[in-house]
C-alpha cells in the first residue's frame, strides 16, 4: 500500500516539471503517450477489472453491469467541468486570470480518488478466480502511466491561468493526493469487509466504466478518421503487449 501511495503522488508531481522540458505548444510526445496508455487502461480494464467485478461479485453479475454504466456516465459528467484534461486536452488561458479553476480542480480529484480506491492489496480467492498482488501492480502501472499526460495537461492548464509555476505547482498536488487518499479509505474501510462484498464490487464497477470512456475517448482521438500514423500506432501496440505481458511476470 505504501508502494502505491508513493509511486501515484510522485508520479504527478515528477509529470508536472515536464512543463519545463515539453512546451504545452508541443503535444507530438503527448499524443504518443495517450496511445500508449490508452491501450494499456483499455486492456487492463477487459483483462483484470471486469473479471474482478465480475467473478469477484456475491452479488448477481448483471448488478456489475449498472455499476459499470454508472462509471462510464459518471466520467462524461466529470468531463464537463475537467475539459478532458485526464485525456490531455489542454484549453490554455492567454495572459493571467489567477482564477483558481476549482471545478476543474475537484472533478480531476474525483476522479483520481476513484482509481486509487480499487486498489486494495490482498491476495484470497473467490469462486475459483484469485485476486492475487499481481493485478494490483498491473492496476497500479496503469493509473501511474496514464497520471503522467493528465498531470502535464492539468499543470499546463494552471500555468496558463496563473502565469506563476510555485503557485500552479502547489494546486497540483490537489490531483496528486487524490489517488493516495482513494487507497488509505478503501484499504481502511475494505479491509473490515467480506471478498466479493457490495463496496469492492461497486468501486471497481465504476472504475472499470471509467477507464472505458476515458481509453476509448483516447484511442478514437488518437484516430481522428481512422488514420493512424506509424508511431501512434506503435505506441498503441506497445501499450496493449505491456498489458498483456504483465500478467506472466
Amino acid at each position: 500500500m505504501i508502494i502505491a501511495i508513493l509511486a501515484l503522488f510522485i508520479t504527478v508531481v515528477l509529470s508536472g516539471f515536464l512543463v519545463k522540458v515539453f512546451p504545452p505548444s508541443n503535444t507530438k510526445w503527448l499524443k504518443i503517450a495517450l496511445a500508449f496508455s490508452g491501450a494499456y487502461l483499455f486492456t487492463i480494464t477487459i483483462v483484470h477489472l471486469l473479471p474482478d467485478a465480475l467473478l469477484g461479485s456475491d452479488n448477481s453479475s448483471y448488478q456489475v453491469g449498472y455499476w459499470v454504466l454508472a462509471g462510464f456516465f459518471l466520467q462524461l459528467v466529470l468531463e464537463q467541468f475537467s475539459h478532458g484534461v485526464e485525456h490531455g486536452h489542454m484549453h490554455q488561458h492567454h495572459g493571467r486570470t489567477d482564477a483558481i479553476p476549482f471545478l476543474l480542480l475537484g472533478s480531476l480529484f474525483i476522479h483520481s480518488f476513484l482509481e486509487g480506491s480499487i486498489l486494495v492489496e490482498r491476495g484470497h480467492s473467490h469462486g475459483g478466480h484469485s485476486h492475487t498482488s499481481d493485478n494490483f501492480y498491473v492496476v497500479l502501472l496503469g493509473i501511474a502511466l496514464h497520471h503522467v499526460p493528465a498531470a502535464f495537461a492539468l499543470m499546463s492548464v494552471l500555468l496558463s491561468r496563473l502565469n506563476n509555476f510555485r503557485k500552479a505547482f502547489m494546486w497540483l498536488l490537489v490531483f496528486a493526493i487524490g489517488s493516495p487518499l482513494g487507497i488509505l479509505v478503501s484499504n481502511t474501510v475494505l479491509a473490515q469487509e467480506a471478498p466479493g462484498g457490495l463496496v469492492y464490487t461497486a468501486l471497481t464497477g465504476l472504475v472499470a466504466g471509467n477507464f472505458l470512456h476515458i481509453s476509448t475517448t483516447i484511442l478514437f482521438e488518437t484516430s481522428p478518421d481512422h488514420r493512424f500514423n506509424q508511431a501512434k500506432l506503435i505506441a498503441t501496440l506497445v501499450g496493449l503487449a505491456l498489458a498483456l505481458v504483465s500478467d506472466f511476470i
